[in-house]
């Protein structure tokens, strides 16, 4: 019998991937306004950058590790405890500032003033604005208090806290919240799972995973030996790792839950 729904954070309850379009647009959008720069060309190009320059420091073993995103690093703060956090956290005004020079000159534009102006735009923006997914308080609403639930999501912890913060609504729903860099390892490895585990009354084939990326919470589900639910948002194929069920939206969910009672 099921006891228990894991949830991962990230595009699963709140819709972070819009989050982010909307930031790198209102960004873009004030560089058309400040200078000769195609807003389009721009967003392309800081996509690129970002993702290039992010994969060039020292941390990005650790990064990839914990489940840090090169779009999470354009406004995160990670004021977290240990080195590779203290080094993420003096990396990551440089890597903001750096990023969106580089694109901008890229669109035509040798502003490194500007560039600086549009990092800290798109990280006033991303914290201003946080899209959840509008069936998310529904389906929580209809799972409290018929299952433990708790939240196992990857990324720095002063980062998934500000998320929380900015949507406090979600927060009092969990038992219990994991957050990868806190634990020291990231999804899929199974260590984090079965840390999660021993924070519940429940057995691996009690356990529900609930999220919406094959290669961490689809993967890291099945080597802990617990059941998964992909939300496939845009009808991928998963390839090899398999969920034990599949979806294309939240509220799918409570299907899946009624057939499994």
């Amino acid at each position: 019998m099921l006891k228990t729904i894991m949830f991962d954070l990230d595009d699963t309850l709140i819709w972070d991937e819009k989050s982010i379009d909307e930031a790198f647009k209102a960004a873009c959008r004030l560089a058309a306004q400040k200078s000769d720069a195609d807003p389009n060309l721009l967003e392309t190009k800081i996509r690129e950058h970002a993702q290039s320059l992010f994969a060039s420091y020292d941390t990005y073993e650790f990064t990839e590790m914990i489940g840090i995103s090169p779009f999470e690093g354009l406004w995160g703060e990670f004021d977290d405890e240990g080195e590779s956090f203290r080094q993420l956290n003096e990396i990551a005004p440089i890597y903001r500032k750096e990023s969106w020079a580089k694109a901008l000159k890229e669109a035509g534009v040798d502003d490194p003033q500007l560039g600086l102006e549009l990092a800290e735009a798109f990280q006033e923006e991303r914290r201003k604005n946080q899209y959840v997914f509008e069936e998310t308080f529904d389906v929580l609403n209809k799972l409290r208090g018929d299952y433990q639930l708790l939240m196992l999501t990857n990324g720095s912890p002063d980062l998934q806290q500000t998320k929380l913060n900015i949507t406090p609504e979600i927060k009092p729903y969990f038992d219990h919240i994991v957050i990868s860099g806190a634990f020291g390892k990231g999804k899929p490895d199974p260590s984090i799972f079965d840390h999660a585990l021993s924070l519940l009354s429940a057995e691996k084939d009690e356990v529900l995973m609930v999220g919406d990326n094959p290669n961490s919470d689809i993967l890291g589900a099945s080597r802990a030996g617990v059941q998964s639910v992909w939300i496939n948002h845009q009808k991928y194929e998963i390839g090899d790792n398999n969920p034990t069920f599949e979806i294309t939206r939240l509220e799918e969910l409570l299907e899946v839950l009624a057939k499994l009672d």
